[in-house]
């Protein structure tokens, strides 16, 4: 009696060991399981759209200055629009003003007229030009045309008119014929033509 008392005794500490180490190694997870990560969670890749890059607008300041030239004459440009650049949306009657003064050299005491001005608008977006509108001119109704040899000087507001959506620009295109006296006291004139463009961005419309 006493040797089976004192084996199931034995048995009994031997149990209670096992209980307490907890499981055995060959029981653990590896590294492999995929109960087990082997690391740190990857972290989300962060997609980052492509920024367009801004359109320049030559009227972002209010106003602008430009000088052209035509064989003998300066002219010196001023451009500005009344309407402010966050309204020059597609739909909109956007206005150009310019004024215009010319030199002439030699100067002898000729006079320079202005015949006529022209604009044309075509508008246009990151892939291109979408087309012209229709031009506009000022024709000189009286002849030879209008004296703008400084001090006088030449006034004048276009207008562009509606363009389409997709366009998030317009380049405003103008062309300034002069004549020139060929002496102070003649009758004849020589012709000489001047160009000038400005680009000046549309302002997207509201989801209003």
């Amino acid at each position: 009696m006493m040797r089976r008392w004192a084996t199931a005794a034995a048995m009994t500490v031997i149990a209670v060991g096992l209980v307490g180490c907890g499981p055995a190694p060959w029981n653990l997870p590896s590294d492999g399981d995929s109960g087990t990560p082997e690391g740190p969670a990857p972290s989300p890749s962060v997609s980052r759209s492509a920024v367009p890059p801004p359109v320049p607008n030559d009227l972002s300041s209010g106003s602008t200055e430009r000088q052209v030239t035509a064989g003998p004459v300066a002219g010196a440009l001023n451009y500005w629009s009344d309407l402010s650049m966050d309204r020059w949306s597609a739909t909109a009657l956007k206005p150009v003003s310019l004024s215009l003064v010319t030199t002439v050299t030699p100067d002898d005491g000729q006079r320079v007229y202005l015949q006529k001005a022209t604009m044309i608008a075509v508008p246009g977006n990151a892939e291109g030009d979408l087309g012209p509108l229709a031009p506009t001119a000022d024709q000189s109704a009286t002849n030879p045309g209008y004296l703008v040899l400084s001090p006088y000087s030449y006034s004048q507001t276009f207008y562009v008119g509606e363009v389409p959506p997709e366009a998030t620009f317009v380049t405003i295109r103008f062309t300034y014929d002069f004549l020139v006296q060929t002496t102070p006291t003649s009758d004849e004139y020589a012709k000489q033509t001047a160009s000038d463009s400005l680009t000046v961005a549309i302002a997207p419309q509201s989801a209003g």
